[in-house]
């Protein structure tokens, strides 16, 4: 937590979203590709298939333009944000494996110089070394997904590494050998969802052939991912999966990416199985690019649920999402933590009345915006919110207020019985300070809770994964830091509460 807060309207962790879901699909059909390309030259040539070879090229053109160029540039971009966004965790990741990315990085630059070459050696080389090259692409490419894959899924199951500290305990970690086989399905989806479009310019004599070729390679890729989909899950401890999954998941917008992602992937593998197997004339720009989409969905929903059931952890047991570890939880409860996060002391000594703005800023900044990305303001009830729910007029105007501003923080509480204990409508009316002073104590309360999860952290066996589902809020980290601290937070949420218009800047806990 010692270092400066990257303040975003929006909101880091979307930001990272916007960057990192589009280099992930390029990056993926990069890998896919390199195989369908290289299968797909080496049968033209077995066979003495003009056609096939033809597509092969046309899509090489595709794989240069869209993965040495935008892959490459998104590349660095999901380094920086990462790094400005979540420099701990990042930290922890070089220390841990600086030489799993140093190799990652020789595997990448056979990649781009072996894609190079692939492209420009067509007609000039022979048929046999130009075959050789674009194996060693993909070979390059493919190892490069072996490295990454390693880092990325110690991230949410790091296994041994909790208690060995060692290379290959977080690298061949329990979700390793799954998420490769989902990867590998996905890299055969994007690269099918983009030589359909290279497979249309084919001579109409030929162009229903190569698309029922690459509709194969798309099934077969939907139901590698399918599968491996369904391993990964298998695998999950029931902590993680209870936050997506059972009759009533812990995070019900984590349960519908779910449902998302494996509709997304059946429309995927109905879409190709009509208009590239069963009937390939249907094959146009549209329907191309819905298949696409499909598949882009698919792999979407489910990054997205691979980053939130880490939470609320960034490397988990280990790391929380806004850069304290857990091993450093006693130490910043009794120091506070101001004097762990220096930046926001020496603002909150300038100001005292900033204090509480900067323990948001370090506390909850990483996961929450005022007005933006998962906004804290919008959260926080206003006497108008309280004043629908008391009043219920018209009759079911309340409930349906309820549910929209209550139920998610009040899950075992009913309509009924908030009404019960709330004032009437006319009480809330004609005194609108009780309000806020409910809402200053709910606010209160609910920072204690979260400072009471900590004890439950520091206390945890941090050799092994720990088991959150038992917390009161086992997605959220908890509260650190000293009393004097809370009440400060607790104070500059309360001020929020009924101030429901968005600041110019809309940044961190200003």
């Amino acid at each position: 937590m010692g270092y400066p807060i990257w303040d975003l309207a929006i909101g880091g962790s979307l930001l990272m979203a916007l960057v990192a879901i589009p280099h992930v699909i390029v990056s993926h059909f990069a890998i896919g590709g390199g195989l369908l390309i290289a299968v797909t030259e080496t049968l033209a040539v077995k066979r003495g298939d003009r056609e096939l070879r033809g597509l092969a090229k046309r899509s090489s053109l595709v794989l240069i333009l869209v993965s040495t160029v935008f892959g490459v540039i998104s590349g660095v971009g999901i380094w920086v944000v990462a790094g400005l966004v979540s420099p701990g965790a990042i930290s922890t990741l070089i220390h841990t494996y600086v030489w799993g990315w140093a190799i990652e990085w020789v595997f990448f630059v056979v990649e781009i110089v072996a894609a190079l070459i692939y492209y420009a050696t067509w007609n000039t080389i022979s048929k046999r070394a130009h075959l050789l090259v674009g194996w060693i692409y993909f070979v390059g490419a493919y190892l490069s997904l072996v490295i990454i894959n390693g880092i990325i899924t110690f991230m949410l199951t790091p296994g041994r590494w909790l208690e060995t500290g060692a290379f290959w305990d977080g690298f061949f970690n329990p979700t390793y050998w799954p998420s490769l086989v989902l990867r590998t399905g996905i890299c055969l989806m994007m690269a099918t969802a983009f030589m359909v479009f290279p497979a249309m310019r084919t001579a109409a004599a030929h162009r229903d052939r190569l698309v029922r070729y690459l509709g194969w390679w798309m099934v077969a890729g939907a139901l590698v991912s399918y599968a491996g989909y369904r391993w990964w899950e298998a695998v999950l401890p029931d902590s993680v999966q209870g936050l997506f999954r059972g009759a009533a998941p812990a995070l019900a917008t984590l349960a519908a990416t779910r449902h998302f992602a494996l509709w997304a992937l059946t429309a995927a593998l109905v879409v190709a199985a009509v208009i590239l197997l069963a009937r390939p004339r249907l094959a146009r720009p549209a329907t191309a690019a819905v298949l696409a989409l499909a598949a882009f969905a698919f792999f979407g929903g489910y990054e997205r649920l691979r980053e939130g059931a880490r939470k609320p952890f960034l490397i988990h047991s280990h790391t929380f999402s806004n850069g304290l570890q857990v091993a450093d939880i006693a130490a910043v409860n009794e120091r506070g933590v101001l004097a762990t996060a220096g930046w926001g002391a020496r603002a909150a000594a300038a100001d005292p009345a900033v204090t509480g703005r900067e323990v948001f800023r370090a506390q909850c900044a990483a996961c929450h915006t005022l007005d933006g990305y998962q906004s804290i303001r919008k959260a926080l009830p206003s006497v108008a919110d309280v004043l629908a729910v008391a009043a219920d007029d018209p009759p079911g105007s309340g409930a349906r207020a309820f549910r929209a501003r209550c139920a998610a923080c009040h899950a075992g509480v009913s309509f009924d019985d908030m009404r019960g204990v709330l004032p009437s409508a006319n009480e809330v009316r004609g005194d609108p300070g009780m309000i806020r002073d409910l809402n200053q104590g709910m606010i209160t309360a609910t920072l204690v809770k979260l400072r009471g999860m900590g004890a439950a952290y520091a206390a945890a066996d941090r050799t092994r994964m720990i088991d959150t589902s038992a917390l009161p809020s086992p997605y959220m980290p908890p509260f650190v830091g000293t009393e004097p601290e809370l009440g400060a937070l607790s104070a500059h949420l309360g001020s929020l509460a009924d101030d429901r218009q968005p600041r110019v800047a809309m940044r961190g806990g200003e």
